[in-house]
């Protein structure tokens, strides 16, 4: 009995885990960042991470989490730019996200693209801001909706070469759009 009770638990562990919410961090260019997350009121704090020039990180994030996040460029202030923004477990267990220049819209080298890990589209964001596909005032209608719990936040100047995704399972070329 108790090895069922240990495999039905392992069993449970997994399956939250492959379902877990998840922002995949991609810095595109040698300098290091800090990713700086914001809760939205009765959230769960998340800790900063660091990414390493041309490196990756990963946050999870607990369920029904509300917030959004920037990068800090090494050696840099720590000022508020480009936000990505996301709800996981929203309406219809939506996850809703966005990149938003509201803040800090002279922000040329932070928060660059979101998107779902598992499909190519939707895509908030672009390469170079000023963008139709990003939030740009208070009214813009420029949330998107994914149905994936895991996503791509691509952060840095990306180089004028193409380049491949690092993250397992990321088989599409980052171009700059």
């Amino acid at each position: 009995m108790q090895f069922i009770n240990t495999i039905l638990f392992a069993a449970t562990a997994l399956a939250s885990m492959a379902t877990a919410n998840t922002v995949h961090f991609v810095n595109q260019d040698s300098t290091a960042r800090t990713i700086v997350f914001t809760e939205q009121s009765d959230m769960a704090q998340i800790e900063s991470i660091s990414l390493e020039g041309s490196g990756t990180g990963n946050a999870t994030f607990p369920t029904g989490w509300i917030g959004n996040w920037y990068s800090v460029s090494e050696g840099a202030q720590d000022v508020p730019g480009m936000l990505g923004e996301v709800r996981f477990d929203g309406f219809g267990g939506a996850t809703f996200f966005d990149v938003s220049a509201i803040v800090n819209p002279d922000d040329h080298s932070g928060v660059k693209m979101i998107f779902p890990k598992n499909s190519d589209k939707p895509v908030s964001g672009c390469q170079t801001f000023p963008c139709a596909n990003a939030y740009n005032v208070w009214d813009d209608v420029a949330t998107l909706a994914t149905d994936d719990k895991e996503l791509i936040c691509l952060v840095g100047n990306l180089s004028n070469e193409r380049k491949r995704g690092t993250i397992a399972r990321m088989p599409r070329e980052f171009v700059t759009s």
